[in-house]
């Protein structure tokens, strides 16, 4: 009788979570026991670790500080094309990597846009390699993030607070200190702690912007000691680290979200009786200007020179391009197998480690899973000829933490609302996850699905560590172009990269919402 007290079964989430579980926790204790006992920092490790807190700090402080006067411009402001700012302001995160430092290298690089300007005025062009090209990279990145995070506690703030507000005529001071700072105050730490805890675990950001040995974070260096020195004892030490930094970042973030909000109100639609002055309303203009030309222009640049470039490409970019789409495939694969069950199951309300489970993707580096894969393969397989495999495990398994924040509350509805009508119909198991569940899960399965499979085809990581010169992704073969200055062809590359991801993305979401309510 117990077991049919459910509408599903929870051991299909549980063996997933558990095969989630034994390969990080894993693959960390292969690194671990790879150690050298007694081995220290040497200088370079402590310069890595140095710039690794000091870009994420940057990082964190500017994208969040510049967030704050984005997004209360956009909460104070009502126009034409703000939802579609809104919209335009997730972009980024699922934007390849690659593709955005070639947007920022045409706009901010030497012989970009600006510094193109700045010579025909009499100036020098910007450098944009070193510590000042990885925080504007990551700002780039993060800033959308964070003034989404932002703007969602702006939209929190009950509309009848700003109707008291403005009866007892409070004026933007008053208004500041009544309202908008005791709310930033409980979102901005959290903020703060999630764009740092991204920015500790970058990649691609150092290997290409990086500059040389000085700007050089610890997941490049744990890169550079197996791919470089194979020295598996410094990458594990270097792998413990890092872990511990991530994990921290990432308990914080948790910590911080877990602060309680501003309180209820009526559901009202919300006005603004502040910020009506010329003043606030050509800074908040002058803010939603900065935002949108700051995320538009490396766009913009990367299709102007990608077009061109579409002809220069040869026979090894197209065939990177269908390695990106198959690891890609099969890396969506596998994130569903293992987030629809977990996400089942953790809607039973009896899962709680299913969930931690889940999550333990945020603490782990990529290149640390796979410094543990590689430990673990070598004995018995050559991990060269397992790289593409690999690299689709190990981008499921970092999308998975994602895909169950997407999936587990719609799971729960389902559950909540048909899971008595199905036990009293005697539709448990199979009956009820194919004709209740799936159906009325379809949106969120085609909207994670499109997320996994977008940051699949733009990832730079775990596959630099595998490949060899006959095996490439698409981002991969992006960055040796680069490497060999090709430029014009590793625009071209960009371009098909871009679209190959955005349409990835669009089909698999527009999919799952394809006669979703039938």
């Amino acid at each position: 009788m117990a077991r049919r007290a459910q509408p599903i079964s929870a051991i299909p989430g549980a063996g997933a979570a558990l095969l989630v579980a034994a390969l990080i926790l894993g693959t960390l204790a292969a690194v671990a026991l790879r150690a050298e006992a007694g081995r220290g920092f040497a200088a370079s490790d402590w310069a890595a670790l140095r710039f690794t807190l000091t870009q994420a700090v940057l990082s964190a402080v500017l994208s969040v500080g510049l967030a704050i006067g984005v997004a209360r411009a956009l909460a104070r402001r009502r126009f034409v094309g703000r939802s579609l700012l809104i919209a335009l302001l997730g972009a980024p995160f699922i934007l390849p990597v690659i593709v955005a430092i070639l947007g920022l290298l045409a706009v901010f690089g030497r012989a970009g846009w600006i510094s193109q300007a700045l010579g025909f005025f009499g100036f020098e062009s910007l450098q944009i390699y070193g510590l000042h090209g990885v925080v504007l990279a990551h700002v780039f990145f993060n800033l959308p993030l964070a003034t989404r995070l932002i703007l969602q506690g702006w939209q929190e703030i009950p509309a009848e607070r700003f109707r008291l507000a403005a009866q007892i005529n409070a004026g933007p001071g008053a208004m500041w200190h009544l309202l908008e700072a005791p709310m930033l105050a409980r979102v901005v730490p959290g903020a703060l702690a999630v764009v740092f805890a991204i920015c500790l675990s970058s990649f691609a950001v150092a290997l290409t912007l990086g500059g040389g040995p000085r700007a050089t974070t610890i997941e490049l260096a744990i890169y550079q000691a197996f791919r470089f020195d194979f020295d598996l004892g410094r990458a594990a030490l270097l792998s413990a680290v890092q872990l511990l930094l991530t994990g921290c970042a990432a308990y914080l973030a948790l910590r911080a979200s877990s602060v309680e909000g501003t309180g209820a109100g009526l559901d009202r639609s919300l006005r603004r009786w502040d910020g009506t002055g010329g003043r606030a309303k050509t800074i908040d203009w002058a803010w939603i200007l900065f935002a949108t030309v700051f995320l538009l222009l490396p766009l913009i640049a990367v299709v102007l020179s990608g077009v061109s470039g579409l002809v220069l490409l040869k026979i090894a970019v197209w065939e990177a391009a269908l390695t990106s789409i198959l690891v890609s495939a099969g890396s969506t694969v596998l994130l569903l197998l293992l987030a629809v069950p977990m996400a089942a199951s953790v809607a039973l309300g009896k899962a709680r480690l299913i969930e931690v489970a889940g999550i333990l993707g945020l603490a782990a580096s990529p290149l640390v899973i796979g410094t543990g894969l590689f430990i673990v393969i070598y004995p018995i397989a050559d991990p060269f000829d397992l790289a593409l495999p690999v690299t689709a495990l190990v981008n499921a398994v970092m999308a998975l933490p994602f895909a169950l924040r997407i999936l587990v509350p719609q799971a729960q509805a389902v559950v909540s609302r048909y899971g008595k009508l199905v036990l009293s119909l005697d539709m448990a198991g199979w009956a009820f996850l194919w004709r209740v569940f799936l159906p009325r899960m379809r949106a969120q399965i085609g909207f994670a699905a499109g997320l996994a499979a977008a940051l699949s085809m733009g990832d730079l990581g775990v596959i630099t560590l595998f490949a060899d010169p006959e095996i490439a992704t698409l981002p991969l073969q992006i960055y040796r172009l680069m490497g060999a200055y090709q430029m014009q062809a590793a625009a071209g590359a960009a371009l098909l990269l871009l679209l190959l991801s955005m349409a990835a993305f669009w089909i698999l979401d527009r999919g799952g919402r394809w006669h979703a309510e039938a």
